[in-house]
């Protein structure tokens, strides 16, 4: 009797699930599109909280600068966020890329940034020699 219980649960749980929460907008933003708006979201708000000064010598708006370089308007962004927020499978995969894009931006950076130290190293050692001799 309880394992039928069980398995009643189970079913009601898979089926209720698979409802749709909400309709897909008209207008909906494709998958693709979100993520890279997200990403400059969040490539935006890490330069607000580095130096907000230089971000407001550039851009009077960050986020309507992003809208227009995406061609979409405030309340499509808001109903897009919130359908793809409705299925939180895809919306948990739409953020993984973003995490994912800004992880290999870090990576890129850090390449960089030791290169750099080496090839300054380098230049400075040039230097010194060039000194001694």
């Amino acid at each position: 009797m309880k394992q039928i219980g069980v398995l009643v649960v189970v079913l009601f749980a898979m089926v209720s699930c698979g409802e749709k929460i909400m309709e897909q907008p008209e207008d909906l933003i494709e998958k693709d599109k979100m993520i890279q708006i997200l990403y400059d979201f969040a490539v935006i708000n890490a330069a607000k909280s580095t130096n907000s000064i230089v971000l407001e010598d550039y851009f009077e708006s960050p986020t309507s600068f992003i809208f227009k370089k995406y061609g979409v308007d405030s309340l499509q962004f808001v109903q897009s966020d919130r359908y793809y927020a409705s299925q939180p499978l895809l919306y948990e995969g739409i953020y993984e890329e973003v995490a994912s894009k800004l992880e290999e931006d870090k990576d890129r950076m850090e390449e960089a940034r030791k290169k750099d130290i080496e090839t300054r190293a380098k230049e400075s050692r040039k230097i010194k020699d060039s000194l001694n001799r």
